[in-house]
């Protein structure tokens, strides 16, 4: 499912949700949103950069992992994975 922002068409009369712009997640077929759902302004789509993972991407760097508080594992074999970056045990087994 895709994430689409909307944003109020009037900023100065949207609340703090909709005065900025907001990110939705919605399937494709789903209608527009129309409205604000705790204002009830009228709001617009508004197109936005795609992510897009591909040939220029990268993953997180080690210390980007640890630094965001995260643990990160690499499969060294059926089912047993040995720890890369951050805190916890040095290998888990599904043994």
């Amino acid at each position: 499912m895709p994430f689409y922002e909307y944003v109020s068409i009037d900023r100065d009369a949207g609340c703090d949700y909709c005065g900025e712009p907001v990110t939705i997640l919605q399937k494709i077929d789903d209608p527009p949103m129309e409205k604000c759902p705790y204002c009830g302004q009228a709001v617009r789509r508004v197109i936005s950069a795609p992510n897009l993972a591909g040939q220029n991407s990268r993953a997180p760097s080690t210390g980007e992992v640890e630094k965001a508080g995260f643990t990160q594992y690499r499969k060294i074999g059926k089912g047993v994975y040995e720890k890369s970056a951050g805190k916890g045990p040095d290998i888990i087994s599904s043994d």
